[in-house]
């Protein structure tokens, strides 16, 4: 594991979970809650989504990002908490208009299997830790049919 503490600026290497070009790392976690920082250089983004099952809250570290929920958007302030629940009401995306670095807090529970909606990106992924039957983790992604399909 990389450094874990919120302030450091070690990251995990790897793919960008965020979608928009997020840094970020993973905290210690146990078998069901875990948390991970992240970082958004200007015009970064976490891609709006939604999870069945989940429940993520948001604590921002540093700087001013905007916040897309089904309600619109807003812009936090440092040191502001923000819940989702799971299903629809709990959408949300995380961008930073500003010209400065956005560093939050993303904490949830991991249950496995966890299903995901992208609305904008018009599809599901299913994810596991346990294998399936490919002999590979479980982690599928279904491309929702757009209305003109």
């Amino acid at each position: 594991m990389s450094d874990a503490n919120v302030w450091g600026d070690a990251w995990d290497p790897g793919e960008d979970w965020s979608g928009g070009g997020a840094l970020s790392k993973r905290l210690p976690r146990g078998d069901v809650l875990g948390a991970t920082v992240y970082e958004l250089g200007p015009s970064n983004f976490a891609v709006y989504h939604f999870h069945h099952g989940a429940e993520e809250l948001l604590i921002v570290l540093r700087g001013s990002p905007t916040l897309r929920t089904p309600d619109g958007d807003r812009v936090l302030e440092e040191g502001e908490v923000v819940h989702f629940p799971p299903g629809p009401a709990g959408a949300h995306g995380i961008r930073n208009d500003t010209d400065e670095p956005v560093r939050y807090v993303m904490v949830s529970d991991h249950p496995s299997p966890v299903v995901a909606e992208y609305p904008d990106l018009g599809q599901i992924t299913a994810q596991a830790r346990t294998g399936s039957q490919t002999g590979e983790r479980l982690w599928l992604v279904y491309d929702v049919p757009s209305e003109s399909d």
